[in-house]
């Protein structure tokens, strides 16, 4: 009987952080600057199709919105989560959902965004100049790398995290 062999080894690390991103402006900010800085020294491609692809790209993300239901006494009386696919989706599905009398009727109570329990999630994948992909996936409260062989490739990500004052 054949024996599986070990090819390759990929690696996760994780930062959590002290204190969660604040707000969804400021989680999107970071990611875009990921994105426009290239602080990983990442490198564009050619993909199958023979279109270019950019060294760092937006791989999967999704935002959830809280809205609780408050009655006269100020008792939860209800919760609303809404999981949405961008950051303009996000807050306009939060908004309808904040102006909705019909739903808060039938919660019976007056509409309260819960901003501290929302979550933001974006996956960032990046080229490294070896060839290979790997993921830096932000959330509220975490940095995670994956997918990564090259201890170098963490470790500019972490030069990088050090020296952004969100991330400490």
């Amino acid at each position: 009987m054949a024996d599986f062999v070990q090819k390759t080894v990929n690696k996760t690390a994780v930062r959590d952080l002290a204190v969660p991103i604040a707000d969804v402006t400021s989680f999107n900010s970071l990611v875009e600057s990921v994105i426009a800085d290239n602080p990983f020294g990442c490198v564009g491609y050619t993909g199958r199709d023979g279109e270019p692809v950019a060294a760092i790209v937006r791989n999967r993300e999704h935002y959830t919105a809280k809205v609780n239901f408050l009655d006269g006494e100020g008792k939860r009386v209800g919760t609303v989560s809404v999981q949405s696919p961008t950051i303009a989706a996000f807050e306009a599905n939060a908004a309808e959902v904040m102006s909705n009398a019909a739903i808060a009727a039938a919660m019976g109570g007056e509409a309260v965004r819960d901003v501290g329990h929302e979550t933001y999630y974006a996956q960032l994948r990046c080229h490294d100049p070896a060839g290979d992909d790997y993921y830096v996936t932000f959330t509220r409260t975490s940095v995670r790398i994956s997918s990564y062989q090259d201890e170098a490739i963490r470790t500019a990500v972490e030069t990088w995290a050090d020296g952004v004052a969100t991330l400490a």
